[in-house]
């Protein structure tokens, strides 16, 4: 075990099923939109089905963090700040917000002390950004995802939770999902290009289209590729890094994936986590199968800027390809030979390029003796070519199938008539036993008992320990039964009843580490400028969707990911532009000091 801090690991839910699946496969706190202004608009809940997750999750002191991650118009930050007052009442445990309003809401005394996790989006990506929220108070900053291990140990270092630390901030990053091609917060691609403005909820993926490449004479370097679409970032390498870090926080992207894809990486991540400190939650996930984050949906896998600069793109699809099985050996007229270690079922979902295209099939049937794949169709597969399989039929079953389980342990003492119930967090409960007639057979009596209190079944609860510590009166089976059960209905009132709700210091405003700023600070509203103001920062413009700025020309995109680095191009001082398939051009610049690529308005 790296630490004996307790970690938490954060996961995505579209809706009140997902999110009590996550618990039950070992989220530690679950992150869910509500039904407005939310970073994902197709994934929106109302206030009574999040306070059903709430109350769920607060069983197994799971925490419920409520996505407010947009920008705000000033009549829709008055309608989020009545939000924010229902999210309170029913029991959230925190908000994650990008617009400066709300926390100047907050720091007027206007919203209720819940505790305010500043989003990814709102590009914290410096030390100095980082340490302006600690300063200012606000419980949570979640890093951007571009950040190396260095800069994260010296941010956690110097704003993360120490018992001597005033106004110390925890510190949450991402560990698994998809990707950003640009800084979050920082692109106004999908906005510029069809109004749908991804600070606003509904960003369009202008990263996983196709762009040509070519240089200031026409010049063509690549044409018709994925040429800003990431790999999916998978951090399980170097968690025991972060970890040691002083990260608090790990969480995994995906608001909008399935239930398998849920199960899947959640107790993946769930399994790695146990081994480097105490999980943040509780119970035990009692699990039916062994996870696989190759199975799941996934462009490949990177590990982004976490040690070094890689090839973290993609250019050839933005599409899942899953697992690589392998090379084509050979192909008959409807068949074709691999090796393989996988075990490839009729029924699986195939793909593999085939000029510059992905292409896909299903297998109907194996010949295992002689390595023969049979496809309902060959397209295009021959000799060399590298097959990957993106729906593994059996392994999807066995994640629809799973009757994995997520418990409480119980310790049960028995004496002089009383049952008393004590849970993995030093709960305990007493229940008297009215029952007074001798048992004709001690030991028989004691083993029924026993027997029939194990008896768990799909409840909240497993026995860890059973103590007779005296003489059990008869007590028949079917009352034993009805005793089990009212331990764990009052067990589950008294957990409830004592679980530990967090909240927000009030925040103090602090000086912003630049003295003016532009539309890239995403200001849609007088309450934010007015918040600015009051940490000695001049607004020069107002946000890009608002449509009240003058810079030109419109930066609406910066990113890590480079393409002169991709293309081998460094050093090369030719001015490079990227078209769409519209024909739309963009120039490209590249600041090769701080080694990042900017897409600019042409």
């Amino acid at each position: 075990m790296v630490t004996n801090r307790k970690l938490e690991l954060l996961v995505p839910a579209k809706d009140k099923e997902t999110a009590i699946c996550a618990i039950e496969y070992g989220a530690d706190a679950v992150y869910i939109g509500a039904e407005n202004f939310g970073a994902r608009k197709a994934a929106g809940n109302s206030l009574a089905e999040i306070k059903e997750v709430i109350d769920y999750a607060h069983k197994f002191y799971v925490k419920v963090h409520i996505t407010i991650n947009t920008i705000l118009n000033d009549e829709e930050l008055e309608q989020a700040k009545k939000l924010i007052h229902g999210l309170y009442e029913i029991g959230a445990d925190a908000i994650i917000v990008q617009d400066m309003g709300i926390l100047e809401l907050a720091a007027k005394g206007e919203l209720p002390p819940i505790p305010i996790h500043t989003s990814t989006q709102c590009d914290t990506r410096t030390l100095e950004k980082a340490e302006f929220f600690q300063t200012l108070g606000v419980s949570r900053i979640i890093l951007a995802r571009e950040l190396s291990l260095n800069d994260i140990a010296k941010i956690c270092e110097k704003v993360s939770a120490k018992e001597d630390r005033e106004n110390a901030a925890e510190v949450e990053v991402f560990i698994h999902g998809a990707l950003c091609v640009s800084y979050s917060g920082q692109c106004f691609m999908s906005a510029y290009i069809g109004g749908r403005s991804a600070n606003r909820g509904e960003c369009a993926q202008a990263c996983r289209k196709k762009y040509t490449l070519t240089d200031e004479n026409n010049n063509i370097i690549a044409k018709d590729k994925y040429l800003l679409n990431l790999k999916d970032f998978n951090a399980s390498k170097y968690l025991d890094k972060l970890v040691k870090a002083g990260v608090k926080s790990f969480k995994i992207e995906g608001r909008l994936k399935d239930i398998n894809y849920v199960k899947n990486v959640t107790l993946y991540y769930r399994n790695i986590l146990d081994k480097l400190g105490r999980k943040s939650s509780s119970g035990k996930i009692f699990a039916d199968f062994e996870p696989d984050v190759n199975k799941s949906f996934n462009r490949g896998f990177t590990e982004y800027f976490l040690k070094k600069r890689e090839h973290c793109y993609n250019f050839d699809t933005p599409k899942s390809t899953g697992e690589k099985i392998g090379k084509v050996t050979s192909t008959g007229k409807d068949f074709f030979e691999i090796k393989t270690k996988l075990k490839i079922s009729p029924q699986d979902g195939l793909c593999f390029m085939n000029g510059g295209h992905l292409e896909g099939c299903l297998v109907n049937r194996v010949d295992d003796k002689n390595k023969r794949i049979y496809p309902n169709r060959m397209n295009g597969i021959k000799t060399g070519t590298e097959i990957f399989r993106n729906q593994d039929v059996n392994f999807e079953k066995l994640l629809e199938n799973s009757k994995t389980k997520r418990q409480i342990g119980l310790e049960i003492i028995y004496k002089d008539r009383i049952i008393k119930a004590v849970d993995d967090d030093k709960n305990y409960v007493e229940i008297p036993i009215e029952y007074n007639e001798t048992a004709k057979n001690s030991e028989k009596m004691k083993d029924t008992f026993i027997k029939q209190t194990e008896k768990t079944g799909g409840s909240d609860y497993y026995i860890r320990k059973i103590k007779i510590l005296s003489e059990l009166p008869f007590i028949p089976v079917s009352a034993i039964n009805d005793l089990r059960r009212k331990i764990f209905e009052k067990m589950t009132a008294e957990r409830l009843k004592n679980y530990k709700r967090e909240y927000q210091k009030p925040l103090d405003y602090s000086l912003f580490p630049v003295e003016k700023v532009d539309y890239t600070a995403n200001i849609h509203n007088k309450t934010a400028k007015e918040f600015y103001k009051k940490c000695g920062c001049e607004v020069c413009e107002m946000s890009f969707e608002s449509k009240n700025y003058k810079s030109y020309p419109v930066e609406l995109m910066r990113t890590k990911h480079c393409l002169k680095y991709a293309f081998d191009m460094c050093k090369s001082p030719e001015k490079l532009f990227l078209k769409d398939e519209k024909g739309k051009v963009f120039l490209l610049k590249f600041d090769c000091k701080n080694c990042e690529m900017v897409i600019l308005e042409s």
